[in-house]
């Protein structure tokens, strides 16, 4: 037998190492990824013991205990089932590669190897504190590592399929999209996508969040990802689908009010911050974030560090530390009097009205869909002073006879 080519490779999964993920099921690794997971660099995740939009609310929900690298596990097979599902229907029309799914499985891979300690919180809390105005954000540090771990070990990967692995990273911030960008935008889409929010990053971190907090999820990513499909260079969905969508979105907003910044939450995080502050000096916690070489090493357990140190410099520090632990809490006072509370003082996200009217017109015989189409558009002219349709009736079935 001769010597099987990597698109011979990915698809036999009998020589692919497999790992079970709680969320997906079994995630097959071909060997250029097992390349970059093997690394201490990219193995470092293990030790954000988080929930990736809030590293610190495992200290309120004890359950809410799951790493980075499972996370990045998850988005590198959401990425290839995604860009998978296109390339069967519509491969030979879009020009898609087998280099261009290695591309787009990569980025998903490494989308987070940037993150520090404690997650967003280290990057939006502690960072603007120190930096005096220095604007540092994980995707340019995710760019980086990639480019550190490359030369620091010796990965055999093309300049120009690096260059677009890192580019999908920072494709969700980036305003000016390069010449790569431009061709086959849609790819760079998939893991940060930019345009609309619409991404494998988020299918991935909902679901998994929303079951590690014991939370109801009717959010179903596999009903996007079976119909998605690209027109005009944008990956599109149903109309019909728009409810699931929403669901995207919804979910994540109550993520966020009922778990990312719950009120003891917060707390801890304000803590923490005040304690890394604290620290810093001592620690150079900060000083590390320029260099990928030093980087790399700061990870979840400067916190234990600082709480079993004995060095004089660094009490104030400890003892911020153990009052989390004793719960001994910064305060978010509540009342015990009783008033009303206004729809917009909870939330701008709550609906405007729980009830929908859905009206749908049929037409009995085929030839009468283009007369029957007229007829209820004039309707809603009339009713509404609009066309409220989140569907028309396509042209050619108008035009059926």
């Amino acid at each position: 037998m001769g010597v099987r080519t990597d698109a011979e490779l990915s698809m036999d999964r009998r020589v692919l190492k497999h790992v079970h993920d709680n969320v997906h099921g079994n995630i097959y690794i071909e060997p250029l990824f097992l390349k970059f997971i093997d690394t201490e660099q990219f193995q470092r995740q293990v030790h954000f013991t988080i929930n990736p939009q809030n590293a610190l609310a495992h200290m309120v929900y004890p359950g809410a205990v799951h790493s980075r690298f499972e996370h990045s596990l998850g988005v590198y097979w959401l990425a290839g089932k995604a860009v998978d599902t296109i390339k069967t229907y519509q491969g030979f029309e879009l020009d898609i590669e087998h280099s261009d799914i290695q591309t787009v499985k990569l980025a998903g891979l490494l989308h987070d190897v940037g993150h520090g300690p404690f997650s967003h919180s280290f990057e939006r809390e502690f960072l603007p504190l120190v930096l005096n105005g220095f604007k540092w954000c994980h995707e340019d540090m995710s760019v980086k590592m990639i480019d550190y771990i490359v030369d620091e070990h010796n990965i055999d990967i093309g300049t120009e399929r690096l260059k677009k692995v890192k580019e999908m990273i920072t494709a969700s911030h980036e305003h000016t999209p390069t010449k790569s960008m431009v061709e086959k935008h849609f790819l760079y889409d998939i893991v940060a996508n930019g345009r609309n929010g619409i991404d494998v990053d988020k299918f991935d971190y909902i679901v998994r969040d929303s079951r590690a907090c014991g939370l109801g999820c009717n959010f179903q990513f596999e009903r996007l990802m079976e119909t998605m499909r690209v027109i005009g260079d944008e990956i599109c969905y149903r109309a019909k689908d728009y409810l699931t969508i929403h669901k995207l979105f919804a979910t994540r907003a109550d993520l966020h009010r009922t778990v990312y910044t719950h009120a003891k939450v917060k707390a801890i995080e304000l803590m923490v911050t005040d304690a890394l502050l604290k620290a810093n000096d001592s620690l150079g916690i900060s000083s590390s974030i320029h260099q990928p070489a030093e980087f790399w090493k700061l990870d979840d357990s400067i916190l234990r560090r600082i709480e079993i140190s004995t060095e004089p410099e660094l009490k104030e520090s400890r003892d911020l530390i153990l009052r989390i632990r004793r719960r001994e809490l910064y305060q978010d006072y509540e009342s015990d009097e009783t008033f009303p509370i206004q729809d917009d003082r909870i939330s701008h996200l709550l609906p405007a009205f729980y009830q929908d009217m859905i009206v749908r017109v049929y037409s009995k015989k085929p030839e009468l869909v283009d007369a029957v189409s007229e007829a209820f558009e004039n309707f809603q002219l009339k009713t509404y002073g609009k066309k409220a349709q989140v569907h028309a009736t396509p042209e050619k079935k108008k035009r059926r006879t």
